[in-house]
This record gives C-alpha cells, structure tokens and sequence, in this order.
C-alpha cells in the first residue's frame, strides 16, 4: 500500500512541476555526479542569490521525488500522508498561479538505480549541467552492472542539455573531461590540478592560533583572478565546488569579484569536511554526510595536509553500496590510512577490511581499534582521545556517524546548527 501510495504521490507532485516549469520558464541549473553534488548546488546558489532571483534544492532533495519537491517548493513529508496530500494541495496552486517564480533554478540530480536520471530527464531539459567527478569506484555502483553504467546514468543529464545549454565540468576528472568532448554545446572546464577556464590555484589552509580556521585560493579566468577564502570547513572538494559556482556565476553574468564577495560568508552543508571543536582541547574534521571511496581518500589527503597536532586519529565507517568492489576499496581506503593517520578507529562489518589494509600497509596492530557498531566506536573514541588530537570521522549515511562526532563534539548543544541528519524525522530513525 505504501509504494502505491509513493507511485501516487509521485505521478501527481511531477506533473504539477511540468506544469509550472512550462508556464515560469526558469532557466535550470542542474548538478549531477559521484560526489559534491549537494556542496556545489549550495555553492552555485551562495554565488548568484543577491543577483539573481534563485532558488536551489533543499538538502540533498535529488532523487524521483525530492527534485519535484524542489521545483514546487515544497518540504519532504516523510511518512505523513496527510502532509503529502498537503503538498499535492499546495502544488496544484503552485502550478496554476506561479507569481515571483526565481528566474533560476538550481536542482541536484542524483541516481540510486538505473534509469532514475532518464526518468528526470524525460521532463526536465537543463540550461546549465555541472558535472562535478565520475570516479572509478562510485556510490550505488552495487546496484548496476559496472561503474561505466553508473558514469552512463549520470551522463543522461548530459544528453539533455539544451541545445544552446553549457556544460560545466570537472577538467581535473578523466572521465569527466572526455565526456565534455563529445558534446556539441559550449563546455566550461574548473580545475585545481590542470590548466581549465576557470583555475584554482595558490590555495592554503589558514591557522589562527595554532588551529586551522579554513583556507584561502585564487580562482583565474581568462585574465581576470580573484581571491576566495572559506572559514569551517577544509580540502581540495571544497575548492572544486568554489570553482564549479564561480564558473557558473560567470555564464550568467556574476564577475569572478562578485562571486567572490558573495562567497565570503558561505559554509559548506554540514558534514561536508566541516571544522567542529572538539572535547579534550581536540579538533574534529565532519565529513559524516556520506562515504565513497574517492571520497575517503580526498579527506584522509586533507587530514594529512594539516599541521600542528600531536596525533592524526581516522575514524572510517563501512562505505555502502559498493558491490564486488567493497572489499578491495575498503582495503585500498586502510592503506591511505595507514600513511596519513597515527591511530585508526573503524566502524561496521566492511570496515573491517579498512583495518586489514592499514595492518597489511604496516600500521601498529595497537593503533588500529574495530567496533561493529557506531554507538560503541562514539564511547570507545571518548576515552581514546587526547589533547592536541585531530580527528577525521567519515562514513557512509547508514551508519550515522555524526553520532560519533555528537559524542565528542565540544558543544552538543549546537549539534542542530553543526551536524548533518538532525530533523526530527531523522532522529526517529534508529
């Protein structure tokens, strides 16, 4: 009864957002790939919102249901039906009588099974696709035949460009940079590591007593640059999104100085390599929102990267939805480990084959700690920590790791404002 009901819902709430896409007319950015999707469509939106009338998709709202939501403007209701018939309620008007719509909408669009982005693509036809990594190992691979097919899903968006529409695209990821060859539209390229139009360069993490309080880049275009910085969060992911938003401010008319003004005071979602002080004089890196394999070793490089404390502590969670390629990517995760942490915690079944890898790459066999489950790991790392420790804590969304970092976290009482999975709703999830 429930999936009917879903399918319903669904049917329903999509075709009220056809209908007011067709009468508003926005122009639609839409964002897609493996990773830093939700960061990046908060970024672009951060960029253009005081120039441009926008609106961006809520949370990680990407999926059948969520980018409708999006659309129409309206919340999740979970598994309220009155809520959901609600919605339908609010929709219809929506539809019918579209005053104010933004001129811009800024929608993330994600895949969990094969055909999901044909099915958003059959009724949404984007201005602007930023395509930000395609990695050899990506999330949700577990439910397609091959990661080709999960890279094929996602390049549907591609397909249904505009025909005057620009691709923005990710010139350090090969994948990535072949597709933008083959399409007949403009494509823009950002980058950190290879020269693109639009270049992150001279990025550096910036301390403040001792602690670092985030970092500061410069992004070049053409023969314009501009300084950016970016305080509470860290690493390399950050900057490509900073990037990505920069290049798409730019093709709708927002300068590189411009963006960079409007960027001063953004903060990355939480969970997203977010800086949060920790109990014992510690630090703690949250990057608990998700967990992939490129994903992972991108945040053990950034743990690797900052000075000054006296023990690199990696606490690593199961990385779900791998399929036959769990147990290599788990093992591949603990030899990083191994070269960039002092002590590693894991966390899950998987997991255990992180810690395999940091023992087979010559990690302590004492400075590796297994726990099966995520309330344990949060008491066990409670008693571990010591002054002068920074700690990285990542881990698939399934296994709730930001209850390991409530547990150390200085200030609980801001978990609220500072932790990922917060709401009510999620807090009834066990």
């Amino acid at each position: 009864m429930k999936n009917i009901f879903k399918t319903v819902v669904v049917t329903i709430l999509t075709a009220e957002a056809r209908l007011l896409l067709k009468r508003a007319r926005p122009r639609i950015i839409a964002i897609t790939g493996s990773v830093g999707k939700t960061s990046t469509k908060d970024a672009v939106y951060h960029a253009i919102k005081n120039t441009i009338s926008a609106r961006k998709s809520e949370k990680s709202y990407n999926s059948e249901i969520g980018v409708p939501l999006s659309i129409l403007g309206l919340d999740n209701a979970w598994q309220n039906p009155f809520l959901w018939l609600r919605n339908i309620a609010s929709g219809f008007l929506h539809a019918l009588l579209p005053f104010h719509y933004p001129k811009v909408l800024v929608l993330e669009m994600g895949v969990d099974r094969p055909g999901d982005m044909k099915r958003l693509t059959s009724w949404i036809k984007p201005d602007i696709v930023i395509l930000t990594r395609l990695p050899d190992v990506p999330v949700h691979v577990e439910y397609f035949s091959s990661p080709e097919e999960v890279a094929a899903e996602k390049l549907t968006l591609v397909a249904a460009l505009a025909p005057d529409g620009i691709l923005i695209y990710n010139h350090d990821d090969e994948k990535v940079r072949q597709a933008a060859l083959n399409i007949h539209q403009k494509s823009v390229g950002y980058s950190r590591y290879s020269p693109s139009d639009y270049t992150v360069s001279e990025d550096k993490i910036i301390y403040e007593n001792g602690l670092p309080k985030g970092v500061e880049f410069t992004i070049s275009h053409s023969d314009q640059s501009a300084k950016f910085s970016l305080s509470g969060a860290v690493g390399v992911s950050n900057l490509y999104n900073f990037a990505a938003a920069a290049a798409a401010a730019g093709e709708l008319g927002v300068g590189l100085e411009a963006a960079a003004a409007e960027m001063a005071n953004f903060v990355p979602p939480p969970g997203r390599l977010r800086l949060v002080p920790g109990i014992k004089n510690t630090l703690i890196i949250d990057d608990t929102y998700n967990s992939s394999p490129v994903a992972v070793l991108s945040a053990l490089s950034t743990l690797n990267e900052i000075n000054g404390f006296n023990r690199k502590i990696a606490v690593l969670g199961d990385m779900l939805e791998l399929g036959r390629f769990s147990t290599e990517a788990h093992e591949q995760v603990g030899a990083q480990a191994a070269e960039c942490s002092d002590v590693l915690i894991t966390v899950g079944v998987r997991a255990r084959q992180i810690a395999s890898g940091a023992l087979n790459s010559g990690m302590s066999e004492k400075n590796i700690l297994q726990y099966d489950e995520t309330a344990r790991a949060g008491k066990g790392l409670q008693n571990l920590i010591q002054p002068g420790d920074l700690i990285l804590i990542k881990g698939s969304q399934g296994l709730r790791m930001e209850r390991i970092v409530l547990e150390v976290m200085n200030e609980p009482e801001k978990a609220g404002e500072l932790l990922v999975r917060q709401s009510k709703a999620w807090q009834e999830i066990s």
